[in-house]
């Protein structure tokens, strides 16, 4: 078995990320398949990249020798490229929003904001989002910067593929982590990254690799309802064409798949939506944090489900077997 790669600094996610895993990695340990341990998986994929804080604590702890990130979100891509490829410039821009954003009173700041957001989405329309060009690093570090600066740290776009997230008056944001970029465009080397639908990899993934399902979660409840991280909306018609490919993959690939989603059953005890769907494979209980709801008194601790095709370690949280 290989060595994995050694870092000296626990690399994190870049952006503030709606439904990101952080939170949830210690939980996650009990779950993930055994050969990662073993070395035999020396692949690994993530369709839905987002934060990517799965991805992060997968190649920080196993020996992954190359990686395959997509996600819909053509603007994501953008930025998780350009730290792979250009990270000194693109500290430089995120420097120079940080310095000149502490030096502004809060109402300053918030126009400053504004200005960096309707720029931001004024230039979308001048973007090649197929072809890596020198104009693509300006554009993440305003992602960054919007990201860090915004209300709740939402990443969010509306149809028209606009960024709408409103103004964060938060005192002293984390513009620039300057250590973590660079050390995440390391981590990033060994990764091919697409902006593409979720079975876009299909074609490369084996008996090898390890595929992580994190999509857009399946709303439990009115008021909980946040699909919109892209222009693309992620529904009940697309969670069972999800499902679909889960199975397929796990007929004709033999990988270890992995599949986070909502549990409806906090709302709803007979909704046996995923039950159904998911139904001959391992379906988990993890309890997280809800961290975004429109009803401030309504977040608190519930669970979500994390479905596997292979036999997890931890028995008591399992509801079903293959």
């Amino acid at each position: 078995m290989k060595n994995r790669i050694s870092y000296s600094l626990k690399v994190k996610p870049f952006l503030k990320w709606a439904g990101g895993k952080s939170q949830l990695l210690g939980q996650f340990q009990d779950y993930y398949p055994s050969e990662l341990k073993t070395g035999k998986i020396t692949k690994y994929f993530e369709p839905f990249l987002g934060g990517g804080a799965v991805f992060l604590d997968v190649v920080q702890k196993f020996s992954i020798e190359s990686a395959s990130l997509n996600d819909i979100n053509e603007e994501l891509i953008l930025a998780y490229k350009v730290i792979q490829r250009n990270p000194e410039t693109l500290i430089e821009f995120l420097y120079k929003y940080a310095k000149q954003y502490f030096n502004l009173s809060e109402e300053e700041r918030k126009s400053y904001f504004y200005e960096i957001r309707t720029n931001l989405n004024f230039q979308r329309f001048q973007i090649n989002h197929k072809k890596y060009s020198e104009n693509w690093i300006p554009r993440a570090a305003q992602l960054i910067f919007l990201n860090k600066t915004c209300f709740n740290g939402l990443f969010r776009l509306n149809k028209k593929g606009e960024f709408n997230v409103p103004f964060g008056k938060y005192v002293n944001p984390k513009i620039l982590d300057e250590e973590n970029i660079l050390a995440l465009s390391k981590i990033l080397q060994i990764a091919e990254i697409n902006a593409g639908n979720f079975y876009s990899t299909e074609n490369n993934i084996d008996e090898n690799s390890f595929v992580y399902f994190d999509p857009p979660y399946r709303p439990i409840s009115k008021t909980s309802s946040f699909t919109s991280y892209s222009k693309y909306s992620f529904n009940d018609p697309e969670q069972i064409k999800l499902g679909k490919y889960f199975a397929k993959l796990n007929g004709e690939k033999n990988a270890k798949l992995m599949l986070s989603n909502s549990d409806p059953t906090n709302e709803n005890s007979n909704d046996t939506f995923f039950d159904d769907l998911f139904d001959g494979f391992n379906i988990n209980k993890v309890n997280a944090n809800r961290m975004i709801n429109c009803n401030g008194n309504n977040r608190g601790q519930i669970s979500e489900l994390l479905i596997t095709n292979y036999e997890v370690r931890n028995e008591k949280h399992r509801l079903h077997s293959c």
